[in-house]
């Protein structure tokens, strides 16, 4: 993995990640399933410019749903929770 901009694919913006950013200077990511902490880490710092301290990755599985009358399945994907440096920050949608 190389192409930073493939590692990290969307902020996940939901009322419990709002609260870790306000109070713990936390951020959320929707990942690459293949991508490491360590590479989670550098794609982070490198296009927001903010010291990562910590990362925390899980992987969540994709919930089957009923599509007519056969099963379909949502597919997997990596969740990131980023822990910021005091004083950096990362703005989304601030404003809006």
């Amino acid at each position: 993995m190389k192409d930073m901009y493939g590692i990290v694919r969307r902020p996940i913006v939901t009322e419990k990640s709002s609260i870790n950013k306000e109070e713990s200077n936390k951020v959320t990511f929707e990942v690459d399933r293949r991508a490491n902490k360590i590479e989670i880490k550098n794609a982070v710092q490198r296009l927001f410019n903010v010291t990562v301290t910590d990362v925390h990755v899980m992987n969540c599985t994709g919930k089957n749903k009923r599509v007519g009358r056969s099963m379909g399945k949502r597919s997997d994907w990596k969740k990131a929770v980023i822990t910021l440096k005091t004083g950096d920050n990362i703005e989304f949608f601030e404003g809006v």
